[in-house]
């Protein structure tokens, strides 16, 4: 039966009540409960009638035959694409909380990272997700060039993503020149995207340093060739003891599965967390076996993009049961990742 055929005022408000009873308590939900815990102003007959005709719509099922009902993956994604309510109210103490409890004494990205994925998960109770910024959008933050031998040099590149990489290069030169050439690298490349300078025209560039050139084209086509060195996204990972508060990851061998995929398979969770729509800051939500990845199939994810100078680099999730309290996951990892986008902006030492 279809959805809009069956779901008037009333329909909804039982089957809303039955979702929220549900979340709250874990426990199948009876018509009998919601006669006693809402005022429906029906007799438990007529409730119990528009379960069965939610359960025929794929709504709600029985676990077991003399149980209660609990949501379908399919009754989850109608709550959450019709019935929920945003909560404005939750964002607004979340982004307050993340500020309140944010030592402005941390240096870099990374630990404005940790910090805002521990908060998340105490919040939300779930396990918190947050990926790194993408390489190709990493900037350059700091290069040195150090003498190795009398025709080698040791190059390390740090962008704002504190991933450092060293490089050995054979190239003669001066230790004196060395440093010079590198204050006037940091001078003219700090800032950019490593995107960016795989771009440049060093001819352009290197019109007053030209007694260097061939040094300074080697080094900047290493520092591009940053850009493509690292193709993995490392996410940062808390709240796993959080997580096993739920009941529904009690079975061992369940959790392990996923534990797995966070873990060791990071490069498959990435593009099911990142909204590659980065134009619309649409929040991602995946429920059950909406999830492409087979770990996930019994779990709900939460996710959104964070943004430096409007350009989508990373993003925040929560991975939870399907049993979740979804207004205020969504609360909590869209403040959480207007906070990190805030953070990028006003921090421009971190970005």
């Amino acid at each position: 039966m279809a959805a809009q055929n069956i779901l008037n005022p009333r329909y909804q408000n039982i089957f809303r009540a039955t979702v929220n009873h549900y979340i709250s308590t874990a426990e199948p939900v009876g018509s009998k409960t919601l006669v006693k815990e809402y005022d429906f102003q029906v007799s438990s007959a007529t409730i119990r009638n528009v379960m069965g005709k939610l359960e025929k719509a794929g709504f709600l099922y029985q676990p077991h035959v003399s149980a209660g009902r609990i949501p379908s993956d399919s009754g989850y994604r109608f709550y959450v694409d019709e019935l929920l309510t945003p909560n404005h109210q939750t964002r607004q103490k979340v982004r307050q909380t993340l500020h309140q409890q944010s030592d402005e004494q941390l240096w870099g990205l990374e630990a404005t990272l940790k910090q805002a994925n521990q908060i998340l998960a105490t919040l939300s109770g779930y396990i918190a997700l947050i990926t790194v910024p993408q390489q190709h959008h990493a900037r350059l933050r700091h290069l040195q060039l150090l003498p190795l031998s009398s025709n080698k040099i040791i190059m390390v590149v740090v962008t704002d993503t504190f991933q450092p990489q060293s490089v050995a290069l054979e190239l003669e030169s001066d230790p004196d020149e060395l440093a010079i050439l590198a204050n006037f690298l940091n001078h003219h490349l700090q800032g950019r995207s490593l995107e960016e300078i795989s771009r440049l025209d060093l001819e352009a560039l290197d019109q007053d340093f030209r007694h260097c050139a061939e040094v300074l084209q080697t080094v900047c086509q290493t520092v591009a060739k940053v850009n493509q060195s690292n193709i993995s996204t490392p996410i940062l990972v808390h709240g796993i003891s959080e997580v096993l508060r739920q009941p529904e990851f009690s079975q061992l061998t369940q959790l392990q599965t996923l534990l797995h995929l966070i873990e060791a398979r990071q490069e498959q969770l990435v593009p099911v967390m990142f909204n590659r729509d980065g134009d619309e800051r649409t929040t991602l939500i995946h429920i059950g076996v909406e999830n492409p990845l087979e770990p996930m199939k019994t779990c709900a994810m939460v996710s959104a993009n964070y943004y430096q100078e409007e350009v989508p680099v990373g993003s925040v999730g929560v991975i939870g049961p399907t049993r979740m309290f979804y207004e205020n996951a969504i609360a909590l990892v869209e403040a959480t990742a207007d906070y990190i986008s805030a953070s990028l902006t006003a921090q421009p030492e971190l970005a």
